[in-house]
C-alpha cells in the first residue's frame, strides 16, 4: 500500500529547472519559471511515493502567504500534517502539491486551479485578497528540499479575519517581520525563513 494512498503529483525534470537557471534560495522573476514549466510535455504527474525518493524530478508545490498591514499569517504545523519531517515548524506557507483533479497536467490554468483549491481546503478568509505571483523557492541542502520546488504567492489581504480549516494548521496568527526576523526565526521551516528574507528586503 502507498504511503500517500496513490496521489499522483505535478512534477517537472530536474533538467527543466536547470534549463531556466538552477539555484539554492529565492529568485523574483517566477513567470520565467512557470512558463518554461507549463510547456507542452514537460510537466508530468507522478507518484507521490516515487517522487519522493527522486531527486531527478522536482515537485511542483504552491505556497501562498497571506499579508495583512505589514503582518504575515504564520501558524505551527502539527503531527496531523503528512509531511513528518516538517513537523512542529513554524510555516508562512499555505498550499501543496497540484494533483490531476486539477486538470491537466502542462497547463497554466491547472497549476493556478490548484492553487485556489490548496487553500480553499487549507484555510477560509473574509474581504478581499490581491494576488501576486511573487518568488520562486528552491533549496537543495535538504533531503525535503531536492524534490520540491516552491511557487511563492502573496497575498495582500484587507481584513485579518483568516480561520485554519485543517489540523494540522495551529496557532494561526498574524506577525511582525520584526517577530518573524528575530524571536522566532529559529521555528521557521527552510522556505519561511527564505520567504522572511526575501520580504525584509
Amino acid at each position: 500500500m502507498s504511503k500517500y494512498d496513490g496521489e499522483q503529483v505535478l512534477v517537472v525534470p530536474r533538467a527543466a529547472f536547470e534549463a531556466v537557471g538552477a539555484f539554492n534560495g529565492v529568485r523574483m522573476n517566477p513567470q520565467d519559471y512557470l512558463a518554461a514549466f507549463m510547456k507542452p510535455g514537460v510537466a508530468h504527474y507522478m507518484d507521490r511515493e516515487l517522487a519522493e525518493e527522486s531527486p531527478q524530478f522536482k515537485q511542483i508545490i504552491a505556497y501562498a502567504i497571506f499579508c495583512y498591514q505589514g503582518k504575515v499569517l504564520a501558524y505551527s504545523r502539527t503531527s496531523k500534517g503528512g509531511e513528518a519531517r516538517l513537523h512542529d515548524k513554524m510555516s508562512l506557507g499555505i498550499g501543496g502539491h497540484i494533483n490531476p483533479v486539477d486538470g491537466l497536467a502542462d497547463n497554466v490554468e491547472t497549476y493556478l486551479a490548484g492553487v485556489e483549491r490548496e487553500i480553499r481546503e487549507e484555510i477560509s478568509f473574509s474581504g478581499e485578497a490581491k494576488q501576486e505571483l511573487y518568488a520562486v523557492i528552491n533549496d537543495d541542502t535538504n533531503e525535503v528540499g531536492s524534490v520540491h520546488f516552491g511557487v511563492v504567492h502573496r497575498f495582500e489581504l484587507d481584513s485579518p479575519d483568516v480561520k485554519p480549516l485543517e489540523k494540522k494548521l495551529a496557532s494561526m496568527e498574524f506577525r511582525t517581520l520584526d517577530e518573524l526576523a528575530g524571536p522566532l526565526y529559529e521555528r521557521l521551516e527552510t522556505w519561511s525563513a527564505i520567504c522572511v528574507d526575501a520580504l525584509k528586503q
